[in-house]
Order: structure tokens, then sequence, then C-alpha cells
């Protein structure tokens, strides 16, 4: 026997993945509501670059992206910054997503995300299809690398993702404008896509009122529970909101109704920030400079310009520094960039987990739902996002490519967090040094070991393991975080 449907869906989220559920939840049938703390997309989704790449869609947490970060520590103009005082949340999260950084890890993760990143172009078109009127532009994404730089890493992210089952289509391409002469090759990655991220999330806003949905803007969501006339959603202004069924897809700011809801999985905020710039000529085609992990977009007749990674409190105000220090590592490497012409400033919080998963599906709480968790590829997997966790919860049915994403699994992170204030350390104690010494030790031993007989696997656990010795700073506040 089927369950009934729900008849009142309340989303709290009004970015691309809480309309895309919205869309999809009233294809069913459901008579929805949209509530937004601010307004239509004013989250993750209208400041980014544009991209829908499916060929890029990977997990963030790997080997040489933690390197990256333990050496931005020392750098605060690095393309991935750590917030060097960490919150105990913060240092939980990342000591997660050191244990998700290794090779086997990471293949897992790509396994699990491959049935979504495979269906999110036909996605958008079923959208287009059902009378969204927005635009996707097909285009290659072509990606620059410096004289003496190695695409070797590059090419196997994208024989990887090949294996888990996608078409990935790629080769070598003329170095020319709009790269400058510090371009020596270029890689062609085919078959992806851009957008104007406010042009499509204006479409779908419109396409669910059109429906009959209500969006309601500044609408803080504070509380999803159960009251005398059943589940109700209780905001920070006017009536409670009586509901059927409720999907939580506020972004970074998941981790307070999450924790009401049982979810597991931390969600951490990794900021991004953007800006449009005007060149020469018109832009044709997205560009992406991983040297300095910027990515370039056609915007508007200008270009807009997406990068760093800021992991940090997601309510911390602008930092100038940061979108300068975007604007200083692309001048180079573009033709005639002119850094006067910056306009549109933004910045905006990333939801990222341990393993680079997102958090979508049921809680353990009947009737609440998440779809949360994307990262940096919330605009891509958005509408198979809403798709698919439309169809459970309005079936009843679990869906197979959801199963990994299940918002109750240990995703590398503390299952509870310990959220007293910390205690200042005037140092490390004795026992601390000598476990951090450990670690760095069995690292470099297994390292040598791995080198010796040729097993990248082992020699990742090592690479890992000593940078589990080098994260002294965060030792006694990840302590903290894992006690119950």
């Amino acid at each position: 026997m089927h369950p009934r449907p729900p008849r009142r869906v309340v989303v709290a989220g009004a970015g691309i993945v809480g309309l895309s559920c919205a869309w999809h939840l009233q294809r069913h049938g459901a008579e929805v509501t949209v509530l937004d703390r601010s307004a239509v997309g004013a989250g993750a989704s209208w400041g980014n670059a544009g991209y829908l790449c499916p060929a890029m869609t990977v997990p963030l947490p790997e080997p040489a992206l933690l390197r990256e970060g333990l050496r931005g520590l020392a750098d605060p103009d690095s393309p991935l910054a750590l917030d060097p005082r960490p919150s105990a949340r913060t240092a939980a999260f990342l000591a997660g997503f050191a244990r998700n950084a290794t090779g086997r890890r990471w293949r897992r993760a790509l396994a699990a995300l491959a049935p979504l990143a495979r269906a999110s172009l036909g996605a958008f078109d079923e959208l287009v299809a059902g009378g969204v009127a927005l635009r996707t532009h097909e285009a290659p994404i072509r990606i620059g690398f410096g004289h003496g730089e190695s695409t070797a890493g590059l090419r196997h992210e994208l024989d990887a993702v090949r294996a888990s089952g996608q078409a990935v289509d790629f080769g070598p391409a003329e170095p020319g404008a709009p790269f400058s002469s510090r371009i020596g090759r270029v890689i062609e990655l085919r078959g992806q896509r851009h957008v104007d991220p406010g042009q499509v999330l204006g479409a779908l806003a419109d396409a669910v009122r059109a429906r009959g949905g209500r969006i309601v803007e500044g609408a803080a969501v504070r509380a999803v529970g159960y009251g005398p006339g059943g589940l109700q959603v209780d905001t920070w202004s006017g009536a409670p909101h009586r509901a059927d069924a409720v999907i939580l897809a506020t972004g970074a700011w998941l981790p307070e109704l999450g924790r009401a809801a049982r979810v597991r999985v931390p969600v951490q905020a990794g900021r991004g920030y953007s800006c449009t710039v005007s060149l020469p000529e018109p832009l044709t085609t997205p560009l992406y400079l991983p040297a300095v992990r910027v990515a370039v977009t056609p915007y508007r007749g200008g270009a807009r310009l997406a990068g760093t990674m800021e992991i940090t409190d997601r309510d911390a105000p602008f930092r100038q520094r940061r979108l300068a220090a975007i604007l200083r590592s692309v001048a180079p490497l573009l033709d005639g960039f002119d850094a006067a012409s910056v306009r549109d400033p933004w910045v905006g919080p990333r939801p990222l987990t341990p393993d680079g998963l997102p958090v979508v599906g049921s809680t353990r709480v009947p009737g609440v739902h998440v779809a949360g968790g994307h990262g940096m590829w919330g605009l891509t997997l958005g509408p198979v996002t809403g798709r698919l966790l439309a169809d459970q919860v309005m079936t009843g049915t679990r869906v197979p490519e959801l199963v990994a994403l299940d918002p109750s699994r240990r995703a590398g992170g503390p299952q509870r967090f310990n959220t007293a204030p910390l205690r200042v350390a005037r140092g490390m104690g004795a026992d601390d040094k000598i476990e951090n010494k450990a670690d760095e030790l069995k690292g470099k031993a297994k390292q040598t070991v791995g080198e010796a007989t040729d097993d990248d696997e082992l020699r990742t656990e090592g690479e890992v393991d000593e940078t589990k010795g080098h994260l002294k700073q965060a030792g006694e506040k990840v302590k903290d975080a894992f006690k119950s």
C-alpha cells in the first residue's frame, strides 16, 4: 500500500535547489509555499560562476586541496583560505575533511555523485520543456595553463570522471585570446554549458508562481516541528505555515534547522567571491585558470570572475582583500584586463560537507526532508536534486540515486557538536605534541613504503597522516569538538 502523498509542502530556501524542489513538487500536484530569509537567489546561487559543468562536478576533499589549504594558512591571499582561529564546529569539519581527503574515499564519493552529474543537463532541459523560460548556452570550457605548468592533475581527474560513467570529451586546443601570452597550454572541455544565474533563478521563481505557488521573501525560518495542528514551519514574522511535508534547502544556513531534525552531516560555509569586469572583446566561452582557481564566464556583456574558497563564518563581513587577490591573480593571465571596470562585487557562502557529498533525503523527523550541501555545484545539480527529491517525497518510495546522500549518514564529522565556548589554550600539552609528532612520523613512513612499492593509496594515506601532524594549532579545538 502506497502512502498518501502530501498535499501541502513548505520549502525553506529560494535558491536553485529550493526552487527546483518546488517546481517538481508542483508537477506532482502539491500546493507549495517557498520561504526565504532574504530574497530569491540571495545566497550562493546568484553570484556563482554560472557553469553547468557535470564533467568537473567532483568531491571537494582530496589530498592536493588539503595540502593547498595548509599552505594557505600562512597566506591570507591564497585561493583557499582557512580561518586561523576556527570555531569548534569549523575545526571539527576540517578534521572530517582531512579524513576524507584520500584517493580511495574521493573515488567512492565520485561514484555517488556520478548519477546526479550525468542527469544534470537533462534536468535543465526538462525545466525548459515544462515551460520555464530559462536559457542555457552550450560552449566548451577553455582551461589555461602557464608555461611549465602540468596538465596531469586535470587529466587524471577527468579520466576518473569518465571512468565513473560520464561521457567526458576533452583535448588540447590552441592558446590565444582572451588568454595572455603567459598561458602556454589550453585544454578544451567540450559538451558543457553556462548560464546567467540571475536569469535562471528569476525564470524558475516566475514558473513556480505561475503554477500557483507562493514565494514569501523576508521570512526566515526559526523552527520546524509538530504543533497542535500537525507539522508546521515557524518564521520570525507571521503565523505558522501548516504543512504535510517540509523541505529544508537553506544552503549554508542548514545547520540550525538540520540539527533539530537530527541531521548528522555537518555543513560548513565555504565562501566564494565574484565580480563582473569588462574585456576588450566579448567573451564567447567560459574559461578556467586552475593555477589561481578562478572561473571566468560570459556575463551580461562582460565577464564574471568567480573564485576563492574561504572557510570561515558564513556571515563574516565582505573582505575586499579577498576580491583584490582574485583580480591580481587574473590580471596577468587575460589580455586587456581592466581592473578599474569591476562592478557587482559579491560574496556568498557555499554549503560544504566533510565527504564532499550533498545532503539529500528524509530526516529522522517524519515529514521533514533536506536538500543541501552541494558545495560549488549547487547550480549544476540543483534541478536534478529537485526532481529526485520531489519524486521521493511525493511517492514515498526511496530513490536509489539519493541513498548515498542520506542526511543520517556518517560523513567524517562528529555525530554531535560541543557548542560550549572554547577554552583558550596557552600552549600545546606534552601528550598533544607526542600525538602530533607520531602522526607526522607515521605519515612519512607510509609515504616511504608507498613510494618504494609504487602503492598510490598508501602514499596518499601517508600524506594525509603527515598533514594531521601539522594541524597543531587546531588540535585542542578538534578534541573539544568531538566530545559529546
